[in-house]
């Protein structure tokens, strides 16, 4: 399914975070950083090969995916992993047309999957909707930051490549639906229904909006205390998220899992980032290396935990995420 390229997202987070690395740990960092971003760009190539075949082949199964109230979201990783692939690669070899077009896909196909999953938000109310049934709150989990709140993505490579306008004005998509998609979720969490517990990993992609936006007001040399702010929310969200890890452990590993990579990889760029800003502090220094090699870990064993799934093919089976019946789009 879709989701899969959340892989991509993980492995292109931590390829930004060891390139980040660099001033601190030298010429072995940008060597790691350059594996890690050439086998982020052959699993995306082997998941978009796959993601075609299945396409063609099975096309009922996609459509189940675009109509279930979980899953749907997940449309969203395919933009978002080419958005990080641009990125990975501005980083690594500076702006090019490959980059540039790169870049462009993934701005207009992020585009496209905000404006339909929004869109369902405002469909005609279907039977099994409205008040006193649960209506859309099933549809409202951590995976709606993807599609949703996945805007704040653009700016890392589009202003390295010149796009400044059109960063700013996606990015802005991004930073206004995340408190709200944010408060949705906990709403529902509070007032209707728990996330299913499959997929509790999915609480760690709240991570990702205040250290990704961080990021990119590093690049356009906002006021540093502005940025400390943020991180000190991404900060705050780590240790609100910590106790759910021993439930999360508790779960089946599968591909929700793979929640845990980017947003963790996105804080460590914005530690690295301002920890090269104070050089002279070393608690900034040491607490940057600490979660750059939790952060390795962490995708280390989520490759491979699921290389082991694909070997098993518990990876490969149905998985049921909610126990709701899909609606129409």
């Amino acid at each position: 399914m879709p989701g899969w390229f959340s892989v991509v997202m993980g492995l292109c987070g931590l390829t930004l975070a060891w390139h980040n690395a660099g001033p601190v740990l030298g010429e072995m960092a940008t060597g790691i950083a350059l594996v890690l971003g050439l086998l982020s760009a052959l699993v995306f190539g082997v998941l978009l090969v796959a993601s075609v075949v299945r396409w063609q082949r099975y096309p009922a199964a996609l459509a189940e995916d675009l109509r279930h109230p979980v899953r749907h979201a997940f449309v969203a990783a395919f933009p978002v992993s080419v958005l990080l692939l641009a990125a990975v690669g501005v980083a690594l070899s500076g702006p090019n047309p490959v980059w540039n077009g790169l870049w462009w896909l993934g701005v207009l196909t992020q585009l496209w999957a905000t404006v339909w999953v929004l869109g369902r938000w405002l469909a005609p109310v279907t039977p099994g909707q409205g008040p006193g049934n649960t209506g859309l709150w099933p549809a409202v989990t951590p995976v709606l930051l993807i599609p949703v709140v996945g805007n704040v993505v653009v700016p890392l490579a589009g202003l390295p490549l010149g796009h400044e306008a059109w960063s700013a004005a996606q990015m802005g998509i991004g930073a206004f639906f995340w408190p709200i998609v944010l408060a949705l979720v906990l709403v529902r969490r509070i007032a209707h229904s728990p996330v299913p517990d499959r997929i509790l990993p999915a609480w760690f992609i709240t991570l990702a909006p205040p250290a990704v936006i961080g990021i990119v007001l590093l690049q356009w040399q906002a006021p540093l205390p502005l940025v400390l702010a943020l991180w000190g929310v991404g900060l705050f969200t780590l240790l609100w998220l910590l106790p759910m890890l021993r439930r999360i452990a508790g779960q089946p590993f599968g591909l929700a899992f793979w929640a845990l990579s980017f947003p963790l990889a996105a804080l460590c760029t914005l530690t690295l980032k301002l920890a090269a800003l104070q050089p002279g502090s070393g608690a900034w220094q040491t607490g940057a290396m600490v979660l750059l090699a939790i952060t390795s870990i962490v995708v280390l064993w989520l490759g491979f935990a699921t290389v082991r799934g694909l070997r098993d093919g518990t990876l490969l089976a149905p998985e049921p995420l909610a126990n709701i019946q899909p609606v129409a789009a």
